[in-house]
């Protein structure tokens, strides 16, 4: 802050001496220590001040951005839901326009299910076991 040496420092000491004088010069030090503490922690406050709201702004600003990019991802999605629901729409419309118009249900053609093997021992019917990994053999 202030740049001096220790010969300025002795020279105001000196001069404070013969000015003040012996009795009243440690009184007078102690209450410049004070009110220079005091000046220090005022300083250190109002920094302190100063860098919260710096802080508080820097928050605002990221807070907007999160609010904009969830009202931009809150549009897209709802676009998105918009353009499917249309989407699911037309296929349903198109199916409804394919379908005879007899009223009656058509017939479904699925295959014949295949046969069911045999009874076979209860060891046979456990299900298959996974492989085993390299290192973790199963004992």
């Amino acid at each position: 802050m202030f740049d001096i040496g220790f010969s300025e420092i002795v020279v105001i000491a000196v001069v404070a001496l013969i000015v003040i004088g012996p009795e009243r010069l440690p009184k007078t030090a102690r209450t410049l220590g004070h009110l220079f503490g005091r000046l220090q922690r005022y300083v250190a406050d109002v920094k302190a001040d100063i860098n919260r709201e710096m802080e508080l702004e820097e928050l605002k600003k990221l807070q907007q951005q999160v609010q904009t990019a969830a009202t931009e991802f809150e549009s897209s999605m709802s676009s998105a839901a918009r353009d499917l629901e249309t989407g699911v729409r037309h296929v349903e419309s198109e199916l409804n326009a394919a379908t005879p118009e007899s009223g009656a249900a058509p017939e479904a053609t699925l295959p014949p299910a295949p046969p069911e093997p045999p009874a076979a021992s209860a060891a046979e019917a456990a299900p298959p076991r996974q492989a085993s990994l390299p290192g973790f053999d199963r004992g």
